[in-house]
C-alpha cells in the first residue's frame, strides 16, 4: 500500500514507528517497506496493505488489543546505536497530528517528559496561540513538582523493584486509531495504525487513551493481567493523568480553543495534591 504526505519528517517517522511496534508484536500492524521523495512532489511511504473492511477472510491470531498492547509494553526498546544503555527517546522525529516531536535521547524519564514533551509543546502552543504567562507557569512548576514527584527515577519502579524501562509506544493510540482489519493476506486482527512512537515508559500510552476514552475496565483488566501497573501502583491514576496532559497542550497547539481549559484543570488537580497550587 502507498500513501503520500507533504511531510519528509512526516513519512519517516511513521515508517520507523511502524517497524519498531512490528518487530516485537508483527500482527499488531503493518509492516513499512520504504519511503522517499515523489518526482512530482511530496514523500511516500510503502507499507504491507492494510484492511480495514474485510468482509470475510481466516481468522488471525485471536488475540486481543489488550494482550497485544501489554505484549508490546513489556518487551524492552532496543538500546539505541552508540549508546551503552536503555534511553528514553527515539531515533527520528515523530509527528503527533501535525506536531513534530522532539525525541532526543535521555536516561531519565522524568527528564524526558518534562523537557522532551511538556516544556516542548507549550512553546509550540505558544507559537500557535500566542504568548501565554498562566500557561508557562502552570507547566513549569509542573516540571520542577509534580514530574520528579511521580516519575522520579528513584520513585517510579516497575513490579520487579527495579528502575523502569523504556519500551516501544504508539504514541497517539486513541479509538480512530485501531479497529480489525487483515494485514496483507493475513487474518482479521485487532490492529492499529498511523503511530507516533517512542522509546517511553509503558503507562505513557495511558494518557491518549484515557483523554478521548473508549478502553473501559474489561481492557484495563486484561491487559494488566500480562503488563501489572508499575509501582507504586495506587498512583497509577494519577500518574495517567499527568501523561494525559501531553495530548490536552498538543491539541491546543493544533486547534486552540477549549484544550487549554482541559489542560489547566488537569494541572490544577496535580499540583494541588502533589505540588504548589498556583
Amino acid at each position: 500500500m502507498i500513501s503520500t504526505t507533504s511531510s519528509p519528517t512526516t513519512t519517516l517517522g511513521e515508517h520507523a514507528s511502524l517497524n519498531a511496534i512490528h518487530s516485537i508484536v508483527p500482527t499488531l500492524c503493518p509492516k513499512s517497506y520504504a519511503h522517499g521523495p515523489l518526482e512530482s512532489g511530496g514523500f511516500f511511504l510503502a507499507t504491507d496493505f492494510l484492511n480495514l473492511n474485510p468482509r470475510d477472510g481466516k481468522p488471525g491470531s485471536g488475540e486481543s488489543l489488550a494482550k497485544k498492547l501489554a505484549k508490546l509494553h513489556s518487551t524492552p526498546a532496543p538500546i539505541p546505536e552508540g549508546y551503552e544503555e536503555p534511553q528514553f527517546g527515539f531515533p527520528v522525529t515523530t509527528c503527533c497530528g501535525e506536531t513534530p516531536q522532539d525525541n532526543m535521547f535521555k536516561v531519565s524519564w522524568a527528564e524526558f517528559y518534562g523537557e522532551n514533551r511538556l516544556r516542548s509543546i507549550v512553546k509550540k502552543a505558544e507559537a500557535s496561540n500566542g504568548a501565554d504567562g498562566e500557561l508557562r507557569k502552570l507547566v513549569d512548576e509542573l516540571v520542577e513538582t509534580v514530574v520528579p514527584r511521580l516519575l522520579g527515577d528513584e520513585h517510579l519502579k516497575g513490579r520487579d523493584g527495579e528502575k523502569i524501562k523504556p519500551v516501544v509506544v504508539h504514541g497517539d493510540l486513541w479509538s480512530g486509531n485501531h479497529g480489525r482489519g487483515r494485514i496483507g493476506d493475513g487474518g482479521v486482527e485487532e490492529v492499529v495504525f498511523d503511530p507516533s512512537s517512542c522509546f517511553a515508559h509503558a503507562e505513557f500510552e495511558a494518557g491518549i487513551m484515557g483523554m478521548f476514552g473508549g478502553f473501559g475496565e474489561g481492557f484495563w483488566r486484561e491487559y494488566h493481567g500480562v503488563r501489572p501497573k508499575d509501582e507504586p501502583v495506587e498512583e497509577w491514576g494519577d500518574r495517567c493523568l499527568l501523561y494525559e496532559l501531553y495530548p490536552h497542550l498538543n491539541h491546543y497547539a493544533m486547534f486552540g480553543g477549549g484544550y487549554k481549559g482541559g489542560a489547566v484543570s488537569i494541572m490544577r488537580k496535580l499540583l494541588k495534591k502533589y505540588g504548589k497550587e498556583t
